[in-house]
């Protein structure tokens, strides 16, 4: 790439002491979008993003590539609720998927679809939950990416609305009472209720009848506990039994209590204060079901009797799906046996692949492998809760989008397709390999690298996408950009660093707080892997990640700037000396640890990438995308991180903010996709030495 002219950014000459670190932070003032010289300098970014992503040779020819990749379908997994199946479906060319509900008949039509609600495509589908009869249905919108989701109910037979909106529902779950007049669910406070600064937390769980006033809505559970906390609520589908759970922001522990409804009503304690994550609920056996890694990491199935806490204790817990020596329990389905018995499908994941196995419910041990299940993901299990000896299993891998697999009792080892999700154009041929990098501690570090088949054996411009917090498996998945890349005649590599869950609670314990300095080491063991092995060299290898992912590569650009020759960095945290304090940042610090500790700013100083940027540096070169209306981590971080390479580097490679509008942190209209992933890959097409794959050929690169 060409050297370009960064915009100019006013250096402040601030330095604090936090703790006994003199901690400089010279560009402070970009933390406010509405600063006069955040304005004109964020304009001036605009203009260098534009002249620099307009430019690129291969943009045009990754857009065609995109735009017939990312509009395949996607088709969810159905829920089953009074003989109704409900499940979501994106068909090539529409911009979102729709919710739809079949009906017992087979006829199936369209309950919501969010470009009838917004012709604009700002709006999304948040969250969805039909009553135990099937015949109302709870949903949630949002506006704009804000994520602020809106709580709505409607009629499904006639598609009445019959409430809403109710506001503040973001990151709500909605468990109905037997009848459909009244549900649970989980709203904040109002902002005048709560401190400032706070309105984002202060969460409640929350009775509510239809087409009620909320605010005459029944406090259930949430007073006095921790401002930060997430709830769950399940009700039993007789009605007769509440679960509530809850826990500190994304920290890798819950508090559990349990309801009789029919009793009186009360919330009892089942697990509080413990350092471990419990799923519980009762089933149609009757039966408390619970799902835990409580002194088994890789997790396990086990039961108790709901009416009865003195069977509540964990070493009165019968198993039913014991821990797995190798795999991680992700997930489960009860289903009736062919011969009426009560079993589980039961999801484990092996080395970041996902496998199925059938279970006796009584606890006497595994039945049966299903063999029928393809290498690759599995999205989630479901079956009717009455029963029955059918299941449904979402699938994806590397070149299938999102589709639904079917399973029946009669034949447990097997699995049909039901409903497979359309593709727009031709599926490149990929290769898989599966390799494993050595960390710096010997660590293995499993890696999925993907090839057109048939390529040839030669180096090649390589992208290595990773991670590695938050309990995220990366496990196989569709995903159009990386097709876009190999199709193009690139290697992609998707790297199960730690701080995931590939191999359970301990994996990602080692990847968090004081230990997050193992993720970096391991996402750098994985590009030295595969320059040794012969797929890539340091000139040809480039870096993405978002989000956390974004630290992730942040943090690699910063440590490891010779290992790359291309970043792109999406909505990314990397000032962590005051990440709290923005967006939902106060959630994170189980995760990351707080500045507010001596000892553990000390963690964060060792690896915050807006803090490790040194003059004179050659850092390769860097895209930077973000989105004005992510509420989840703000823009802020990339601008401070953007200026600071700015002007340090002297390389030269370019370093570009890319900044959207009307646009948030998570789900988006399927054509502003084409246009952030063709600038991405373009750019990193460049960087890694290719001006024009299209006429340069698959494996072929031509120097700039």
């Amino acid at each position: 790439m060409d050297r370009v002219r960064h915009p100019h950014a006013e250096r402040l000459d601030l330095v604090e002491d936090l703790h006994g670190h003199r901690v400089a932070d010279p560009y402070r003032w970009l933390e406010d979008p509405a600063d006069p010289r955040t304005r004109a300098w964020t304009a001036a970014q605009d203009a260098l993003a534009a002249d620099v992503l307009g430019a690129l040779p291969a943009r045009a020819d990754f857009a065609a590539r995109l735009e017939r990749l990312v509009h395949a379908g996607a088709v969810g997994v159905p829920v089953h609720r009074g003989g109704r199946a409900f499940s979501t479906r994106r068909d090539p060319g529409q911009e979102h998927a729709v919710l739809r509900v079949r009906e017992p008949d087979g006829s199936v039509r369209v309950l919501v679809d969010p470009m009838a609600v917004d012709p604009s495509g700002t709006t999304t589908l948040d969250a969805w939950s039909p009553s135990w009869e099937g015949d109302r249905l709870a949903y949630q919108l949002s506006t704009g990416g804000d994520e602020e989701s809106r709580l709505y109910v409607l009629d499904v037979a006639t598609g009445e609305r019959l409430d809403g909106p109710v506001d503040r529902c973001r990151y709500s779950p909605v468990a109905w009472l037997p009848g459909g007049e009244e549900l649970f669910y989980v709203r904040r406070l109002a902002p005048d209720q709560v401190p400032a600064g706070e309105e984002q937390f202060h969460r409640r769980v929350w009775r509510h009848r239809v087409g009620a006033d909320p605010a005459g809505d029944v406090l259930v559970h949430g007073d006095e506990l921790d401002p930060t906390n997430y709830y769950g609520v399940r009700v039993s589908a007789d009605g007769r039994w509440l679960v509530v759970s809850a826990s500190a922001g994304t920290a890798p522990r819950d508090d559990v209590w349990l309801a009789d409804l029919d009793g009186d009503g009360a919330l009892r304690e089942l697990q509080v204060g413990v350092d471990a994550q419990t799923a519980a609920w009762v089933a149609r056996d009757g039966r408390l079901w619970l799902m835990s890694d409580r002194g088994t990491p890789r997790w396990r199935l086990a039961v108790a009797d709901p009416a009865d806490p003195a069977t509540w204790a964990p070493e009165r817990w019968a198993d039913v799906v014991p821990e797995s020596g190798d795999g991680v329990l992700s997930d489960v389905a009860l289903v009736d046996g062919a011969g009426g018995s009560l079993q589980v499908l039961a999801v484990h994941s092996v080395d970041a692949t996902d496998r199925l196995s059938v279970w006796a419910g009584d606890g006497s041990g595994r039945l049966a492998e299903v063999t029928g299940l393809p290498p690759g993901s599995v999205s989630g299990v479901s079956a009717p809760p009455e029963g029955g000896p059918t299941a449904w299993v979402g699938y994806t891998d590397h070149a299938t989008p999102p589709s639904v697999l079917r399973w029946e009792a009669a034949e447990p080892t097997a699995l049909v397709e039901d409903e497979r999700a359309p593709v727009a154009g031709e599926v490149p041929d990929v290769t898989v390999v599966e390799t494993h990098a050595t960390s710096r501690d010997g660590t293995p570090v499993h890696l999925f690298v993907l090839s057109a088949t048939g390529a040839p054996d030669t180096p090649r411009p390589t992208v290595l996408y990773g991670y590695g917090g938050f309990n995220v498996s990366l496990t196989p998945a569709y995903s159009a950009q990386a097709l876009a890349w190999v199709a193009a005649g690139g290697v992609w590599a998707v790297a199960n660093l730690r701080g995931g869950s590939e191999h359970g609670e301990e994996w990602h314990r080692a990847g968090m707080r004081e230990r997050k300095q193992n993720v970096f080491d391991d996402f750098a063991a994985a590009g030295e892997h595969l320059i040794a092995q012969g797929w890539t060299t340091s000139a040809q290898l480039a870096v993405m990640g978002g989000s956390n992912g974004g630290l992730l590569v942040g943090a690699t650009l910063t440590q490891r700037p010779d290992l790359v020759a291309g970043v792109v960095c999406s909505a990314p945290l990397l000032d962590m000396v005051r990440y709290e304090r923005f967006g939902l940042g106060r959630t994170w610090n189980d995760e990351y640890g707080t500045a507010d500790d001596p000892v553990e700013l000390g963690w964060l100083l060792g690896y915050s990438p807006y803090h490790a940027v040194r003059e004179g540096t050659a850092y390769p070169a860097t895209l930077f995308t973000t989105f004005e209306s992510d509420t989840r981590v703000d823009p802020l971080h990339a601008r401070k991180l953007a200026a600071a390479l700015q002007a340090a580097t002297s390389a030269e490679a370019p370093v570009v903010l890319r900044r959207e509008t009307s646009v948030g942190h998570g789900t988006r209209a399927v054509s502003r996709t084409v246009g952030l992933a063709a600038d991405q890959l373009a750019f990193l097409a460049a960087a890694t030495g290719v001006t024009d794959w299209g006429a340069a050929g698959p494996g072929r690169s031509a120097s700039l």
